[in-house]
């Protein structure tokens, strides 16, 4: 990641939050089933990510559910005069965690699809995209530079897995 000057704000995002930033601010969160959409744009330096909790749901609250987050997400950058074709889009989350009578709860495979699917009806595609498995991940996003350190957790320990861009 960009070395990070020590005056860089800081934002720690919970579920069911969004963060639209027009000035560089790292933005940490920390996902199990949830998932989280970055979207940059390179020519403003503006970007956005969402914390969503769940895959569908009513526009009241739709900061909790991954389909009205990505709606919003993107009149934030079209309120802003920020054309979509210039987003660069990354998808992380979606592990499926909690086993339940022997099989695995789909809520986090399904937050996954749902992304998919309104990226891909609203006509964007995703750059980079780390979603699945069993493991909670934590990611830092620099949304200055659009770049996301990911961290793989595993038994209160964290790795790192993955760096965009390199």
């Amino acid at each position: 990641m960009t070395a990070l000057h020590p005056d860089i704000p800081r934002v720690y995002l919970k579920p069911g939050e969004i963060h639209f930033a027009t000035s560089p601010t790292v933005v940490t969160t920390v996902l199990g089933s949830c998932v989280s959409v970055t979207m940059f744009s390179r020519a403003t330096g503006s970007a956005a990510i969402c914390h969503a909790l769940l895959p569908e749901g009513p526009r009241s609250d739709a900061f909790r559910y991954v389909d009205t987050s990505i709606v919003h997400m993107l009149e934030m950058f079209s309120f802003s005069g920020i054309p979509r074709r210039s987003l660069e889009v990354k998808v992380f989350g979606g592990a499926d965690m909690m086993a339940v009578g022997g099989s695995r709860l789909g809520v986090g495979r399904r937050n996954v699809q749902i992304a998919a699917q309104v990226l891909e009806a609203e006509g964007l595609d995703v750059t980079v995209s780390d979603v699945g498995g069993t493991r909670g991940r934590k990611l830092l996003f620099h949304t200055g530079t659009g770049e996301v350190l990911l961290r793989r957790l595993r038994g209160g320990e964290d790795t790192v897995v993955q760096q965009w861009p390199r």
